[in-house]
């Protein structure tokens, strides 16, 4: 039974439940079956797994998808990337051609002692090497631009990160601003990314500059290939070294050994810790923090420059402490603000070929003495802090200059110049007022008057066709009589000054103030005499150099030589100097004497020498819009001129006020330590004497003075008779119209103007 009995229990118990039902060994009793499993549960418990595997699987095979395109996508990039970095590898120069990165010339100025003491275009000081320069440099400018410079291999994917937070963080675009550059892109971008300057796709350097200076994602995508090849051709030190001759520094320098001289007159062999950390600053502003522009602003930009090159510890604490304690300070020739006024005017004559157009590095051989410059500019300093006004507008120039026309100092106005401002030494087109005058009197020594003739300072006027009567007026408005020449000019009469001109010619007054070197747009009236015509103060100073040298023309000159760097022999030599005979040295050493009365006896008292002689002239133009004060010792030429610049009048200011003060102070200065030497003085016996009318012999005739063309001599055509007055009418260079004269009657006198001078002028009756 019980066999049978098992045999019709269900299969599916049997198999479901047999193991669990199973009699024991023992033959006893056995287990109750326990209840059946509700299919319902079964089937819930099976269909969350295969859920579970459906999305495992899909999650498996969109990766494999994701990983196949990541893997080529990248496999795909790295080639392209590749490619690209190869490309640049195979076009990037040897070192050697890639550190001169200007595409002009510089023009390096030295003083006569053979001293740099200006520069002007873009300097590049020789190249020098990640090794050779200063430790404290290298150091600096890792510490600064780029602390895992020696970790990577062209780009910081950390520092784009950190740089991108820091523009994001301050309102700006991810890639303006910061960029996170390591110095092997900063040095991919000073490269132009390879692109080479052509003239017929920018239309300047300045645009090329611009074009290769651009940021933006493009440009840093670019960069990266570049800035890899870079690490593959050349060893770090060796970008390093390419990054410290190409980069800008400011004031015109371009890299760090043209700076270092440019500022501290020193090679980067040789810069101290602070002079390197004040370079190293300047690589995040050039012209923000190049020390010429404020020399407290880079003092503190290098001060953090040296916190972080302790902080990294290139510095130890006392080294750091030490070159904060002991900020960099400029050089003297850095404190001459790239030699102000002077440099300018050598650079204005240089042709523009050797200067600013130059593709060579030029080295001008010059005259200025850097010691008189700074004594001209304390001197104008001086007596505007203590004699002017505070708050006056007024301006000044002085020119200091040799006999033979050398420059030996310049003072282009009352600021500290910045390249290119304008100078009224040279380019300031004044009136002349009365420092016309020994000019006039230097044709009559040169004809035979004698400095002890007599001249008439009375009433007059000259009738001129289409203007009336012109009766000039002395400044005090006081007539003196018969006065000597010499009184004449030292008292800076107009009067006589207008009859002497009038007595030996315009033309040949003109004659000899052009070859002298004034301009020659001169005025054709007798006003003439009175200096209504114009010139710029070197011009002006330039004749009185002619005067003191005896006579002959002066050119005035800043350059003694011009060299290319490199080369041995000049290309040129001095770019004036004396030139040719005006006047004989006879006439010049009588005006000489002449000159000194006025500052003896005359209206330049202020401007008088204690310890030694000096001659000079003031001159003091319509409505005191013009004042100056031009002189000499036995030494130096010294011109002076003052005035507005929008032209309004001085307020109580004549020649022979602040201008022979200047004058003064300067020639005080700049004597100091010379031996006083004597003026070369004449005063010679009149040899001008009536003309015989029957010999025409007698006076001094233009043809026999070599050097004036007989057209130039004044021409007597004919004495006409005013029948009003009865009296003698000059008429020159050919006949009056009708009822007229081409020039009138001189009130008060008898006789031609020849006549007048001989005959109750020079004679004395």
């Amino acid at each position: 039974m019980a066999a049978k009995d098992r045999g019709r229990r269900p299969l599916v118990a049997d198999k479901r439940y047999a193991s669990s039902r199973a009699a024991p060994s023992g033959g006893g009793p056995k287990k109750p079956a326990p209840p059946p499993r509700q299919p319902r549960k079964r089937v819930r418990a099976a269909r969350p797994r295969r859920q579970h595997g459906f999305l495992v699987g899909l999650v498996l095979a969109i990766w494999r998808v994701l990983w196949g395109i990541a893997w080529r996508g990248t496999a795909i990039g790295a080639l392209i990337l590749g490619g690209f970095v190869w490309y640049y590898y195979a076009q990037l120069p040897e070192l050697e051609a890639v550190v001169d990165g200007r595409a002009r010339g510089s023009v390096t100025m030295l003083d006569r002692e053979g001293e740099v003491f200006a520069w002007r275009g873009e300097t590049f000081g020789g190249m020098v090497t990640a090794e050779s320069v200063s430790p404290y440099l290298h150091d600096a400018v890792v510490a600064t631009e780029d602390r895992r410079f020696y970790w990577h291999f062209g780009i910081s994917p950390r520092g784009i990160a950190s740089a991108i937070r820091i523009n994001l963080s301050e309102g700006r675009g991810p890639f303006e601003g910061n960029g996170g550059s390591t110095i092997t892109q900063q040095t991919a971008k000073l490269l132009c990314l390879g692109v080479q300057w052509d003239p017929t796709q920018w239309k300047s350097e300045a645009d090329y500059e611009k074009d290769c200076r651009t940021g933006g994602i493009w440009r840093k995508l670019k960069e990266v290939p570049f800035a890899m090849a870079m690490e593959a051709k050349y060893s770090k030190e060796e970008i390093l070294t390419i990054y410290l001759n190409r980069a800008y520094l400011g004031a015109g320098a371009r890299g760090f050994e043209a700076a270092a001289q440019r500022y501290f007159g020193k090679s980067a062999k040789d810069v101290s810790a602070a002079e390197a950390a004040m370079l190293a600053g300047l690589l995040k502003a050039p012209s923000t923090f190049a020390p010429t522009s404020s020399l407290e602003r880079a003092q503190n930009r290098a001060a953090v420059v040296i916190g972080l090159m302790e902080e990294q510890g290139y510095l130890t604490k006392a080294e750091a402490d030490e070159a904060r304690a002991n900020p960099a300070t400029l050089s003297k020739a850095a404190k001459q603000k790239s030699g102000g006024y002077f440099a300018d005017w050598v650079m204005e004559t240089t042709p523009d070929y050797l200067a600013r157009d130059t593709t060579e590095d030029v080295v001008i051989q010059t005259t200025l003495d850097q010691d008189m410059q700074r004594k001209a500019e304390e001197a104008l300093a001086y007596i505007f802090e203590n004699k002017v006004k505070e708050g006056s507008e007024a301006q000044a120039a002085i020119v200091v200059m040799s006999s033979d026309g050398a420059v030996r100092a310049m003072v282009g106005g009352r600021n500290t110049p910045n390249a290119g401002d304008f100078n009224r030494a040279t380019q300031a087109l004044r009136q002349t007022g009365s420092t016309f005058k020994p000019f006039i009197y230097a044709v009559a020594m040169d004809l035979g008057y004698s400095p002890m003739d007599y001249v008439e300072d009375t009433p007059m006027c000259i009738y001129t066709a289409g203007s009336g009567d012109w009766c000039p007026q002395n400044y005090d408005k006081e007539f003196k009589g018969q006065i000597t020449l010499t009184q004449a000019l030292a008292e800076s009469r107009n009067i006589p000054a207008v009859r002497v001109s009038e007595a030996v010619g315009r033309d040949l007054v003109k004659q000899v103030a052009t070859d002298f070197g004034l301009a020659q747009n001169f005025a054709d009236g007798p006003a003439l005499a009175l200096g209504v015509s114009e010139s710029t103060l070197i011009d002006m100073t330039g004749a009185f150099a002619g005067i003191l040298n005896g006579g002959s023309s002066v050119t005035p000159y800043g350059f003694d030589a011009l060299t290319l760097k490199g080369m041995d022999e000049p290309l040129f030599g001095a770019g004036g100097g004396i030139g040719e005979r005006v006047i004989s040295e006879k006439a010049a050493h009588a005006l000489t004497y002449m000159m000194t009365e006025v500052l003896n006896s005359g209206t330049g008292g202020r401007a008088r020498l204690d310890d030694r002689e000096a001659a000079g002239k003031t001159g003091t133009t319509q409505s005191a819009r013009d004042a100056w004060f031009v002189g000499f010792t036995a030494d130096y030429v010294v011109g002076v001129w003052m005035g507005y610049d929008d032209n309004r009048p001085l307020s109580g200011v004549t020649g022979g006020g602040l201008p022979a003060e200047i004058w003064h102070e300067v020639m005080v200065r700049i004597n100091e330590g010379v031996e006083p030497k004597p003026l070369v003085k004449d005063i010679p016996e009149s040899t001008y004497a009536p003309i015989d009318p029957g010999t025409t012999e007698g006076a001094v005739m233009a043809e026999d003075v070599p050097y004036f063309d007989d057209p130039n001599a004044p021409q007597f055509d004919e004495v006409y008779v005013d029948p009003e007055t009865g009296e003698n009418i000059p008429v020159y260079d050919g006949a009056p119209p009708e009822g007229a004269v081409q020039e009138g009657p001189v009130e008060g006198t008898r006789g031609d103007l020849v006549d007048q001078l001989l005959d109750g002028v020079l004679s004395g009756n």
